[in-house]
């Protein structure tokens, strides 16, 4: 079991031994929620229905796995640095405390959605057709939440100490059970919706078991330990994991309102446009999560070379990141014109959904491919230890340009017009991260190069 060498001149290979697994990974996370949403679909005499519920709970799934990214995501890069820095009792203090954090988020979260399901999936856009079938998804899911969560937090740390294909075996557990259990618990078991959130549940128990016993093998680089909980350093995680978290909950608070939107708009046909909708988020995750797979995957290279203070790796490495980025979304937007219709009729075979699907599909790649500079500018300057530029960067596109267009476009050109907020958010951001990055990337490591004792201040997590 060795870890990969993260200092490594060979730059283009360190970046596609990260890369590669964590797309696969993230590819394989997709699975998840689509290998439910087909199965769901399927399902005789409810199935579109169903499935409809199963897209108003897609935020509430989305929200909670964001905590995980609060901690995981905010936490990698300084334990990265801190390995950059020689200075392993401070990487294992950050591991220990992101454990501690993992669990506590968890279960309050739980909580949470145990004391106010209704209301959150009535807000969601629950119809009283849908509420039903969404409640019991609901219920089931966040029941299991800490595994999931305390899972995709922890998988962080093991990619950024080198394992990068131990994280991916993480995901591709959990993605192989899921896809065996679910016709086992909605057809064989008759369980329905209820089938395919308690097969995801397992599936993710599965994935945590996998992380904590890793992470506990003597040969790890860092092994996993139980200390007693310091807030500093929690603090410090959630400092610079609230960027990440930001992005994925607003993520949530976006499809709400374009739930809520349909319905509104779509009027006698507002559950058919939720099942479009839940279609086309399907698919434009295919394009959305192994691109993220590119783009947080790639962190450690970045963060631990930050600490090391390798600026010309640090610079190959980020012009390698936005070239794979480029080439994935280029590749996407060319699948989407021939594979869109097979693609929907996995889901259902009702000829009015089937054509609002494929239509909605092309609508949201249109800004596919500018996407890229977003993803890779965003998540290298998380990676820095910059989540300012980052959250403003973020929120920019997502509470501005793409709540704004999914408020005020109805309002003229009709329920339709819900789908191109995504491309006009897309193209925004592209064109204002790429400024943005171009600006103060430089900045950023000459200030590193020049003066560390402002780095570490930076990280701000205290030597042990």
């Amino acid at each position: 079991m060795k870890a990969l060498d993260l200092g490594n001149q060979k730059v283009l290979s360190t970046v596609l031994r990260l890369v590669i697994p964590a797309m696969i990974a993230q590819l394989i996370n997709v699975l998840y929620s689509i290998v439910d949403r087909i199965y769901v679909g399927n399902i005789a005499g409810i199935g579109d229905t169903a499935l409809a519920a199963v897209g108003v709970c897609a935020p509430v799934a989305t929200l909670i796995s964001s905590f995980a990214f609060l901690i995981g995501t905010g936490g990698a890069p300084l334990f990265s640095m801190a390995l950059g820095e020689k200075k392993e009792a401070r990487a294992s203090s950050i591991l220990s405390n992101a454990l501690s954090a993992l669990i506590a988020l968890a279960l309050l979260v739980t909580a949470l959605v145990f004391l106010f399901e209704e209301p959150l999936l009535r807000t969601f856009g629950a119809s009283d057709t849908t509420y039903g079938y969404a409640r019991q998804y609901l219920l089931i899911y966040a029941a299991g939440s800490v595994f999931s969560i305390t899972a995709v937090g922890l998988n962080q740390y093991i990619t950024a100490q080198g394992y990068a294909g131990i994280g991916m075996a993480t995901t591709l557990i959990g993605a192989a059970a899921n896809i065996a259990l679910d016709p086992l618990f909605i057809f064989v078991f008759r369980m329905n919706v209820a089938g395919a959130a308690a097969a995801t549940v397992l599936s993710q128990f599965l994935s945590f078991v996998f992380v904590l016993v890793f992470l506990r093998l003597k040969g790890t680089k860092i092994r996993l330990t139980v200390q007693k909980p310091d807030f500093a350093v929690i603090g410090k995680i959630v400092r610079l994991g609230i960027s990440p978290f930001l992005i994925m909950a607003t993520d949530s608070v976006i499809i709400i309102v374009s739930n809520a939107v349909l319905q509104a708009h779509g009027g006698a046909d507002g559950d058919k446009w939720i099942t479009v909708s839940t279609v086309v988020q399907a698919f434009f995750q295919l394009l959305t999560m192994p691109m993220l797979g590119i783009s947080t995957g790639s962190q450690p290279v970045l963060s631990y070379n930050y600490g090391a203070k390798n600026e010309k790796i640090i610079r190959r490495a980020e012009k390698y990141i936005v070239c794979m980025c480029l080439v994935f979304t280029v590749f996407m937007t060319i699948v989407s014109l021939f594979a869109a219709k097979p693609f929907v009729s996995l889901f259902t075979d009702t000829p009015d959904l089937v054509e609002k699907s494929v239509w909605g599909i092309r609508v949201f790649m249109l800004g596919a491919v500018p996407l890229s500079f977003q993803y890779a500018f965003v998540d290298g300057l998380t990676a820095l230890g910059q989540p300012q530029f980052a959250i403003t960067l973020s929120m920019m596109r997502k509470l501005v340009v793409f709540l704004g267009c999914i408020l005020v476009l109805p309002l003229f050109f009709g329920v339709q017009a819900v789908f191109y907020a995504e491309p006009a958010a897309d193209i925004f951001s592209a064109v204002l991260s790429t400024v943005v990055f171009l600006i103060v990337f430089p900045r950023i490591l000459k200030k590193r190069m020049n003066t560390p004792s402002e780095t570490q201040k930076q990280s701000n997590v205290p030597s042990k």
